[in-house]
């Protein structure tokens, strides 16, 4: 059983308070500006914590524990029948499920029939700009004890690129409620200013970005004309400047990336016409772009993050669902392994990596979230961990620095302006000895 302290967050009692008034989900949504779904979220969460499964368990615990008042006559007017009906003939069980699986196997082909007619008008402008997705609803920040905001992208944005090289965090590119940028944005997480520096020679979304020795490379895109490029830019912080590399083998977007021993691998991605399992291989030194071992599953907007010489690449969308997935790449042997999947499907997710622990933020392509996920490989085990932004957050910047993450922009209902930066290891000083 759970502990006799309160375990639920104060969005959750929120929400707990009202389940014991008997407003339905859609109430509770209306009452606290959220959508129904995130409120499925929270009660899904409430339901674990308190170790239930169902909202009348929960309410007989907050009140048994004294966190919410019932008032006893309110509660036996609506416990009480306002006629009495005459006893009707119970369906047999086997029936009523026969029933309703037929009457949802039905509804299914139906709307998988439906869902994939829609995909086919414009798949490509759904999945790789937010612009026509726009909702009137706008994310509210969560309290969450080890994330703090801090200054705030000079403009909305998502579908960037974001990397860091020691305290600065460089933010590429991406898209925007006015079109596909070129800007460049640098966070000084020592000062908390904000910086404009070159803008990008190629505007382009959906793309990522790693460094390999003091530069920072930015390949393919999604251009502002709607189509997937396979330029590689190279940026110079020194110097403020941008080159160029060889081109993709093909053009690509919405790709995963990683920088093992001074070299840039893609993984997957958009090509135009598909979602691909495709991976690349960049020489900087000899400026040439080679293919290794596919990945297992075709797929684009994944993360991916390097812990002692392996790559793990996580997450992604299909085009149809959202995908848990966590596949291991060895650049060494060029070989493929399967990890522990993460516990929900993460499309558009931001991944980085603090010490040995892999961390996964956002997503929600098709789903609310309530909750991150960070991975330790030596146990191949995943663990939760709190959020700031609840539901749909996806197509985010995620990048470390020594012990924190940055994760910044994204969308959820709107283009987002957030830095929000989370304390993933803590500094110990120890006195020096006398």
């Amino acid at each position: 059983m759970f502990e006799e302290q309160n375990p639920l967050s104060e969005r959750e009692m929120e929400i707990l308070r009202l389940v014991a008034t008997g407003a339905t989900n859609r109430q509770i949504a209306r009452e606290l500006f959220i959508s129904p779904n995130t409120v499925k979220v929270h009660l899904r969460n409430i339901f674990s914590k308190l170790e239930v499964e169902s909202r009348t368990e929960a309410t007989m615990v907050a009140v048994r524990q004294g966190w919410v008042v019932v008032n006893e006559t309110a509660a036996m007017e609506v416990a009480a029948p306002a006629t009495v009906a005459e006893p009707v003939a119970r369906i047999p069980l086997w029936k009523r499920v026969a029933f309703f699986v037929t009457a949802a196997l039905v509804l299914a082909v139906f709307l998988v029939d439906q869902v994939s007619t829609a995909r086919s008008v414009d798949q490509t402008a759904n999945a790789l700009t937010d612009r026509q997705a726009l909702s009137s609803s706008s994310v509210r920040r969560e309290e969450a004890s080890r994330w703090t905001p801090r200054p705030p992208l000079t403009m909305p944005r998502a579908r960037m690129a974001v990397t860091s090289i020691e305290d600065l965090v460089y933010v590429i590119g991406g898209d925007t409620v006015t079109g596909v940028t070129a800007a460049v944005d640098v966070y000084d997480s020592s000062t908390g200013g904000w910086t404009s520096l070159a803008a990008k020679p190629t505007a382009v979304a959906n793309i990522g970005a790693a460094v390999i020795g003091n530069n920072i490379y930015v390949p393919g895109g999604y251009t502002v004309e709607g189509q997937v490029t396979g330029v590689l830019e190279i940026y110079d912080p020194a110097a403020d400047a941008w080159e160029q590399g060889a081109s993709l083998p093909m053009p690509l977007c919405a790709y995963a990336i990683a920088a093992v021993n001074d070299q840039l691998y893609l993984f997957g991605g958009w090509d135009g016409a598909r979602y691909v399992n495709s991976v690349y291989v960049y020489d900087p030194a000899s400026d040439q772009w080679s293919s290794r071992a596919a990945m297992r599953v075709a797929r684009g907007f994944a993360g991916a993050g390097v812990i002692r010489g392996v790559v793990y690449v996580v997450g992604g969308y299909d085009g149809a669902r959202e995908l848990a997935l966590c596949e291991a790449y060895d650049p060494r042997t060029d070989t493929w392994s399967s990890c522990t999947p993460m516990s929900v499907g993460r499309g558009g997710v931001g991944v980085a990596v603090v010490g040995s622990t892999l961390y996964a933020v956002g997503g929600g392509w098709e789903s609310y979230l309530a909750f991150n996920e960070r991975y330790e490989p030596d146990a191949d085990a995943w663990h939760a961990f709190e959020t700031p932004i609840a539901g749909q957050w996806r197509n985010l910047g995620l990048a470390a620095t020594d012990v924190n993450l940055y994760a910044i922009g994204g969308w959820g209902g709107e283009y987002l302006a957030v830095n929000e930066e989370y304390q993933a290891l803590f500094r110990i000083f120890l006195p020096a000895s006398p």
